[in-house]
């Protein structure tokens, strides 16, 4: 056998070995990284959403003053909880896949 041949034969069987330290989560599991993840996309959305609606001002009758500016942080964390649980943007997922992957779950 050659080196190279060896060399593939020791890197499959070190693939081999790495895929089968992954446990299923359990039902349980998927569903507290699952709402983990939507929670810091719902946060990631409310702080974009912040930073979309900062030195914007709305002209009285129908919007100004004191009173929006205090509650213009309320807003933004309202949409952005409302968008993570109707799908977002996707980053939901991807923290997801990678929680459960650092946690050595699949």
């Amino acid at each position: 056998m050659n080196a190279t041949a060896a060399y593939a034969r020791t890197a499959a069987s070190g693939v081999a070995s790495a895929n089968s330290n992954f446990r299923v989560a359990t039902p349980a599991q998927r569903a507290r990284v699952e709402k983990t993840a939507q929670s810091f996309e719902a946060s990631f959305l409310s702080s974009m959403f912040g930073q979309m609606f900062e030195g914007t001002d709305v002209s009285e009758p129908f919007g100004g003053g004191a009173g929006e500016s205090a509650f213009r942080s309320f807003m933004t964390d309202a949409m952005g909880r409302s968008m993570a649980s109707h799908g977002g943007i996707g980053l939901a997922k991807s923290v997801t896949a990678e929680m459960l992957k650092m946690q050595g779950l699949s």
